[in-house]
C-alpha cells in the first residue's frame, strides 16, 4: 500500500544570506564584517526564539566552514575532542554587523499556527561566509596575477586562505608529494 501521496513535509523552511569577509593576505586571518540573514518561518510563534535559532545555527554553520579543524588520526583516533583542542566561534569571531530579518505575512497552511521549522537549516547559509572568503581570495589572486580559479576546501583555515592568496612568498613553498610521507592526520 505504497501509495507515494500526501504532504510529507509541512515545515519547509526557506532563507537567503549575504556576508561580508575581510581577510589579511599575509596570515591568511579573515574577519567577518557583516551578514544579512533572510528566513521565511511562516508566522512566527515567538519572533524572539525564532531569530535566536536563526543567529545560533548560522553560527554553528560559520564555525563549520572557516573555523572548525576536526582532525583524524590515519588510524581512525579522533584527536580534537572538543573545543579547548580546536576553534569554535567566538564572540570576536561573529560579524560586527549581524542582521536577521523574518519574512512577514507568510503563513504555511499546513504547520501548526502556520509556522515553519527554523531549527538547524539556517546553519547552511553560512556558507555565504565561505563563498565571502573565496571571493576575497579571488580578489588578491587577480592584484598578484594569479589564476582565478582554485581550489578551496571547507574548512576555510587561516592557514589554507594564506597560501590561496597566491603572492610571491606562497609560490616558493612546492607541492609536497603525498606518497612520501605517512601523514599525522587525514582529511575527512
Amino acid at each position: 500500500m505504497n501509495a507515494q501521496k500526501g504532504i510529507p513535509f509541512a515545515y519547509f523552511t526557506f532563507g537567503a544570506a549575504c556576508s561580508e569577509i575581510q581577510i589579511d593576505c599575509l596570515t591568511g586571518d579573515h574577519k567577518l564584517l557583516r551578514t544579512d540573514l533572510v528566513m521565511d518561518v511562516g508566522n512566527s510563534v515567538n519572533p524572539a526564539i525564532d531569530v535566536g535559532q536563526i543567529e545560533g545555527a548560522f553560527t554553528q554553520g560559520y564555525g563549520l566552514f572557516l573555523l572548525e579543524d576536526v582532525k583524524v588520526s590515519p588510524d581512525g583516533a579522533h584527536l580534537t575532542r572538543g573545543p579547548g583542542n580546536y576553534k569554535i566561534p567566538a564572540f570576536g569571531n561573529m560579524a560586527s554587523q549581524m542582521n536577521v530579518y523574518l519574512v512577514p505575512d507568510s503563513p504555511n497552511p499546513k504547520g501548526a499556527f502556520f509556522s515553519r521549522g527554523v531549527g538547524e537549516p539556517p546553519m547552511l547559509l553560512a556558507l555565504s561566509t565561505f563563498f565571502a572568503a573565496k571571493d576575497a581570495i579571488r580578489a588578491a589572486r587577480r592584484e598578484s596575477g594569479a589564476s582565478l580559479e582554485f581550489r578551496l576546501d571547507s574548512p576555510a583555515l587561516p592557514q589554507h586562505i594564506r597560501m590561496a592568496c597566491a603572492d610571491e612568498i606562497s609560490k616558493r613553498f612546492p607541492e609536497i608529494d603525498q606518497s612520501s610521507y605517512r601523514p599525522w592526520t587525514v582529511k575527512l
